[in-house]
């Protein structure tokens, strides 16, 4: 078993979306989450085989593109909102209390259209907040420094 938790790993993708007037949308977990209940984040999932398994390869071997597909399909199920202009902000890895390992990929994206509809089995709250009013929410640690990475690319 060891030998698998140093091998496998979760790989989760995070969006930072920011609508046009320069705000960032952050979303407040569900109690029952295992991780960071009750926290403050910004919306994402894992990385699952089905995600382009059954999809066309882009080249004779490979599925390209992947983090910005899951990321689109989490924005919408987390909080039925579409996204564009997908780039990368960085990453970060985390040890779940069963012993394996996290990788996320922090993404940020524009909001292209719709309103939050949260799904509320994952979330029960949201904002848009700009980088100061983020300051007053109890997010998880490392968020708003990527908020804040986000924000400078576009001041």
């Amino acid at each position: 078993m060891d030998e698998i938790k140093n091998k496998a790993h979760y790989i989760a993708v995070t969006g930072i979306i920011r609508n046009s007037e320069g705000k960032f949308l952050i979303c407040k977990r569900s109690p029952n989450e295992k991780n960071f209940a009750n926290k403050w984040c910004v919306p994402g999932g894992k990385v699952e085989i089905k995600d382009f398994v059954n999809l066309p390869k882009d080249t004779s071997s490979h599925w390209l593109d992947i983090f910005e597909k899951v990321l689109q399909r989490e924005i919408k199920e987390e909080t039925g909102l579409e996204i564009k202009n997908i780039n990368y902000v960085s990453n970060l890895a985390f040890v779940r209390p069963n012993g394996f390992s996290t990788i996320i990929i922090s993404l940020h994206a524009d909001h292209k259209e719709g309103e939050v509809k949260l799904n509320e089995d994952e979330l029960v709250d949201h904002s848009w907040v700009n980088l100061e009013e983020a300051k007053n929410y109890d997010l998880i640690e490392n968020i708003y420094e990527q908020i804040e990475k986000v924000h400078e690319k576009f001041s």
